[in-house]
């Protein structure tokens, strides 16, 4: 009955959120560097909000594929009450529910929730990066919305970035074209942006530009890493938080810029537009359905020499990132063991697969693996698919940070599972949120860990505004635990807090360091498994 009566509110609170944020709201106006904007006063939960507000020049024309560029001055008013357009993508994630005015080039908008009221100044800031692998997603998914974290007297951030072709494309001439003569990564010099904005505008909102924690899941973790690793960026941070992600071979790793280079250009000779005039000269229609033709999963980082200068293992180890404290971590099945397997949970099938992929070395990976029985396979498979995909690169972040900096390291493994959907008729997506189930997909198959991107709604105290699944109790608590973790972490450092089980820092040298398995009831343990981590260090020569 209490889980019922639960259920029962959430949707109601879901349902009314739209209109309570206008119908409870006064405008409220605020003077940044580039004039006064207006956005919404929350009446009943003191909560204001500040959506779509521009960081930089829209980078269309002759900005497109150039670094963000500064914003002019404006006269009057700008109302900042919508969210702004999303990057240009297409459904790559069916899953994903944006609340966004379109999709547009025209991209580069930010929201700011604050508690300040006009005595206060100095509160923590939190940048969150949406995931969505460098080719979807946007800042104004409910599952990101910044008001419960606000509320925690936390001055929230979530910002666009450019996506796929538009913000990752590398090309001879782009490189000839900067003035630091390089192309690509400008989804993540708009991160940057951002964080720049954040820096000179925040004190505005009642925050503090020295108190300024990011954060991400998943490309968005993996921006993370890159920003706290960028000599544009790590001056402009106090603390990272990672979910799921770490910019580290195997994982979304840069490439140099030659080889972006070359690949750039026989894309652009492939679609028929070889040089840079004729490619600013395509309708964003064009370069969209090209792009889209193609195929392609967006284009890599770059090791430019400006924004990335090296790789992260490089920087790390050379000691020259943020030296911020870190808190990350990973979910306990990020994704299905079939990823690896592809095909029954068998011995034969597990251990040929395993062949296949470590061919000197498959003994030691079926020793790691174990492989005694069928669920023990399946969880044997759900653990090397989810390490190859990106647990491992988390984890290498994790350990380069903690022996090569002086500050904290705070690692989880959230393994909360999700209750059942709502609707029966859909099945849960990679992205985290729901897509049409066919009526011929087989039955899914009993979870046996949290999967990719399950815990952002719970770290952000967001349940109430995703509707997809049967929250219970036990989810609540969850949630509630999960983001006064985080909400401790980003005001000082430490994530520990009265009402929660203690959670210890990694030491430097512990072969078995701590780990704060996040669930119903949080605790904290050895780690178990970093022989698995350590193989695969080598493995992926990142050690």
């Amino acid at each position: 009955m209490k889980n019922l009566q639960i259920l029962i509110f959430t949707l109601i609170v879901s349902s009314n959120y739209s209109s309570a944020q206008e119908t409870n709201s006064f405008p409220v106006q605020v003077t940044i560097e580039n004039g006064i904007i207006e956005g919404n006063y929350d009446t009943h939960n003191g909560i204001q909000r500040y959506f779509g507000i521009p960081f930089a020049k829209p980078p269309v024309g002759e900005l497109r594929w150039k670094a963000p560029q500064p914003l002019d001055n404006w006269d009057g008013i700008k109302e900042t009450k919508a969210f702004g357009p999303r990057p240009m993508q297409t459904m790559v994630f069916g899953d994903m529910n944006s609340r966004s005015n379109g999709v547009s080039e025209d991209c580069l908008y930010l929201n700011v929730w604050t508690p300040a009221n006009m005595e206060t100044k100095d509160l923590p800031v939190l940048v969150y990066f949406f995931g969505g692998g460098n080719v979807a997603g946007d800042a104004s998914e409910p599952r990101y919305d910044g008001e419960s974290m606000a509320k925690e007297g936390i001055v929230v951030v979530t910002t666009n970035y450019r996506l796929n072709i538009f913000g990752f494309l590398a090309h001879p001439e782009l490189s000839a074209e900067a003035s630091y003569k390089a192309s690509g990564n400008y989804g993540l010099l708009d991160q940057n942006a951002a964080l720049k904005w954040v820096n000179k505008n925040i004190a505005a909102f009642g925050g503090d530009p020295k108190k300024v924690t990011i954060a991400g899941e998943s490309a968005g973790s993996i921006g993370a890493s890159q920003q706290m690793a960028s000599p544009l960026s790590k001056n402009l941070i106090a603390g990272a938080i990672g979910e799921s992600g770490a910019s580290i071979n195997p994982t979304m790793s840069p490439v140099t810029l030659k080889e972006a280079e070359k690949t750039g250009l026989e894309f652009a000779k492939s679609i028929g537009y070889p040089t840079l005039a004729q490619l600013r000269k395509l309708s964003t229609r064009e370069v969209y359905e090209l792009y889209n033709s193609s195929k392609r999963f967006g284009f890599p980082a770059v090791l430019d020499g400006y924004f990335l200068p090296k790789t992260l293992p490089e920087i790390f180890e050379s000691k020259e990132q943020a030296m911020v404290p870190l808190l990350l971590g990973w979910n306990s099945a990020e994704i299905p063991g079939m990823a690896f397997t592809q095909g029954p949970y068998t011995e034969e099938n597990f251990v040929n697969k395993v062949k296949e992929a470590y061919p000197k070395e498959y003994a030691k990976v079926l020793e790691l693996y174990p492989h005694r029985s069928e669920k023990e396979i399946e969880l044997s498979a759900t653990a090397l698919a989810s390490d190859r995909f990106i647990s491992y690169s988390t984890w290498k972040w994790f350990d380069l940070h903690r022996k090569n900096s002086n500050q904290p390291v705070y690692r989880y493994l959230y393994s909360k599972l999700r209750p059942s959907l709502v609707d029966n008729t859909l099945a849960s997506g990679l992205a985290g949120g729901t897509v049409e189930k066919g009526s011929d997909a087989p039955p899914t198959p009993k979870a046996v860990g949290a999967p990719h991107a399950c815990e952002i709604e719970y770290c952000m105290g967001n349940l109430h505004l995703v509707k997809d699944y049967a929250w219970t109790a036990d989810d609540f608590k969850v949630s509630k635990d999960m983001m006064t973790y985080f909400a401790n972490f980003i005001k000082a450092g430490n994530p520990n807090g009265e009402g929660l089980p203690n959670w210890e820092a990694a030491e430097p040298k512990d072969l078995t360091p701590s780990v704060m398995v996040i669930d119903t009831e949080s605790k904290l343990i050895e780690a178990k498994n970093d022989a698995r981590y350590e193989f695969l260090d080598k493995a992926y020569k990142n050690n």
